[in-house]
């Protein structure tokens, strides 16, 4: 199969002040250092390049469709093991908030302006989707990633074994510690000899926007719009950095599955894990949401822009069209030397067909599920 890697890196997060949020009272910890970098994984976009035929590639208008519970409809046996695996939901109240800021750790990122924002309730994914719980999707539908059909996924390098990486002639220019790699997705994260067998309660990786669209349908839920996503990450919190406060290590604990050390050549694993954590390993924010921040990104079903108004708004969604959709919540990647993003006003994004060994989901519905 023959593909072309968009191998660039956006200029517009490079050398960027990284700052606290000044907004949110006394501040906590001191600014990012100036110059401070992305960790890239931004810049992991698959090229519009010609793609060999996969059987029933574009078949279905949408994923939704295709793969909604109706049209994969299972035996009354089978689907109550299917609801012991999925998700606990918790309503979340809608309400005001205040979205975004007026003092942006990375301005190019369109983290400003502050603005009022109201949300209908609506019901969220306490956790991150699993890889058991993306499995039990593949199995009822036979759903194949995209990952899958292009052959390949970007890793981060210090995951991989010395022999896959050996093999490998391309990385991602201004951030070459991302790889892509023949073979890894999300049964194989870390690459073609890796697997999932002790990390069934690992927040599912390599998963694209519309692989994480047809999962959520299949539940009969949806992504969250960044608005919905902000909202419930603040956790009743009125304009703190993270989804607890504003220290990042209160009472010297850690509350996120973060990147400690030098990034990106060493991870003390301070936190216990040097890539992703089970599910729910750490506490949890006001809403009962956990890995709100760290661990794994989450799409979003939001365009990408940068451009916001500061009139009040209601249920946003977004532009109506884009090339990037929004992610949110960072990742155990993120260092606040590289990746300041693990605030709950950052945000990053991709092209939808992206998908990396970082980036995960989690779902929400209008109705508890």
């Amino acid at each position: 199969m023959v593909r072309c890697f968009a191998l660039f890196f956006l200029f517009g997060c490079v050398s960027k002040a990284l700052c606290t949020q000044g907004s949110c009272g006394a501040q906590s910890e001191p600014a990012a250092p100036q110059g401070a970098s992305s960790c890239g994984c931004e810049s992991l976009k698959r090229a519009a390049a010609p793609v060999e035929p996969v059987e029933d590639r574009g078949t279905s208008a949408e994923p939704a469709d295709k793969y909604s519970r109706g049209a994969n409809e299972r035996p009354p046996e089978a689907q109550g093991d299917e609801k012991e695996i999925q998700s606990q939901m918790v309503l979340i109240s809608g309400g005001e908030f205040l979205m975004g800021t007026d003092d942006p750790g990375i301005p190019a990122d369109g983290e400003g302006p502050q603005r009022l924002v109201h949300v209908d309730s609506f019901y969220m994914d306490v956790q991150e989707v699993t890889n058991q719980q993306f499995q039990s999707f593949v199995n009822a539908t036979g759903y194949i990633t995209e990952a899958e059909k292009f052959g390949d996924s970007f890793v981060f390098e210090g995951l991989l074994s010395k022999s896959v990486k050996n093999q490998i002639t391309q990385a991602v220019a201004a951030a070459p510690w991302w790889l892509p790699v023949k073979g890894a997705d999300w049964r194989h994260p870390d690459g073609p000899d890796s697997d999932i067998t002790d990390r069934l309660d690992h927040p599912v990786l390599h998963v694209s926007w519309a692989d994480a669209v047809a999962y959520c349908s299949w539940t009969n839920k949806r992504l969250p719009t960044e608005a919905e996503w902000e909202y419930a990450c603040r956790g009743g919190l009125k304009d703190r950095l993270y989804p607890w406060g504003n220290k990042l290590y209160p009472k010297g604990q850690h509350y996120a599955n973060l990147w400690q050390g030098d990034f990106p050549n060493h991870n003390s694993g301070e936190d216990g894990y040097v890539k992703t954590s089970p599910v729910m390993s750490f506490p949890a924010n006001g809403f009962g949401l956990y890995d709100m921040v760290g661990n794994a990104w989450e799409w979003t079903s939001d365009w990408w822009t940068v451009h916001h108004t500061t009139e009040k708004q209601q249920n946003p969604t977004g532009p109506p069209s884009g090339v990037d959709k929004v992610k949110k919540g960072g990742s155990y990647m993120c260092h606040k030397s590289y990746c300041y993003r693990y605030r709950c006003a950052a945000r990053s994004q991709n092209t939808p067909d992206s998908s990396a060994s970082n980036l995960g989901f989690r779902c929400v519905a209008q109705k508890q599920q």
